[in-house]
């Protein structure tokens, strides 16, 4: 792939260019698949605020893959077992949750990477080829995965630096809303104090070389255009669930101006 954006053939976010994503809170690959017929960069798959099985979360990365899209599990919490069970499944690397110290960073590098970079074990399974590939996956697996931590506290954003210069860490994805509730301001995020602690994040990554995302709701040419603008090098472009939400919400008003004529 060209244009800087996410070399299929490393699966990592890359600061130059920029990269899109959607995002899927629904255990289907059906809908991997339309996601992936987009042409966007990458699919994200909510663990952390769905019902997605490990099983669900497997289909979904072979058919984003069928669909020449990488693939990045959000895990539902610090949880080495569905790191190592996710990796196996063929993801290209993982999305962690409201990581906020540098020995949280440790840990996810030790669960996600091969020795000598870090302490994933080794398995044969769907990422491996069931052995055919085993030799090739795990010879450049450190090299070619992506890790993405979520600054979702305000005390993450403190002790930016440490965490975004981490040579495993690719890239920083900001969590608004978690991070407007750390502030005291839950669900603000346009206020100034939200805003700020964004930029900080937008400026230690470019700082540190590392892509910095953000996941934006109501997509338009002038909201992603505000993103990138602002720093951002990758945006998830809105979901399954907000897109369903934002359909019915229309056809409801729909619906009650006919019934009430």
């Amino acid at each position: 792939m060209t244009g800087g954006r996410i070399d299929l053939r490393t699966g990592r976010l890359s600061r130059a260019g920029q990269a899109f994503g959607a995002w899927t809170s629904i255990g289907h690959s059906s809908i991997a698949e339309i996601f992936a017929a987009s042409t966007v960069d990458f699919i994200g798959i909510d663990l952390e605020h769905s019902t997605i099985s490990l099983e669900q979360a497997r289909q979904i990365i072979a058919a984003a893959h069928a669909g020449g899209t990488a693939c990045f599990p959000r895990i539902s919490s610090h949880n080495g077992e569905q790191i190592k069970r996710l990796l196996d499944s063929g993801a290209d690397g993982i999305i962690v949750p409201m990581v906020c110290t540098p020995q949280e960073v440790k840990r996810i590098v030790d669960w996600c990477k091969y020795p000598p970079r870090g302490a994933r074990s080794y398995g044969v399974a769907p990422a491996q080829g069931y052995g055919f590939s085993f030799s090739d996956y795990t010879a450049n697996w450190n090299k070619r995965s992506t890790i993405v931590i979520q600054i979702e506290a305000i005390s993450a954003v403190n002790c930016i630096d440490d965490l975004v210069s981490h040579e495993d860490v690719d890239a920083a994805m900001i969590g608004p809303y978690d991070l407007s509730g750390s502030l005291g301001i839950p669900g603000q995020i346009s206020d100034p104090k939200v805003t700020e602690a964004c930029q900080r994040v937008v400026e230690a990554c470019r700082k540190h070389g590392k892509a910095c995302g953000t996941q934006i709701v109501d997509v338009s040419e002038k909201s992603v255009a505000a993103a990138f603008e602002s720093g951002f090098t990758f945006a998830i472009l809105s979901s399954d669930v907000f897109l369903l939400w934002k359909w019915s919400e229309g056809i409801r008003s729909l619906t009650s101006k006919l019934r009430a004529r």
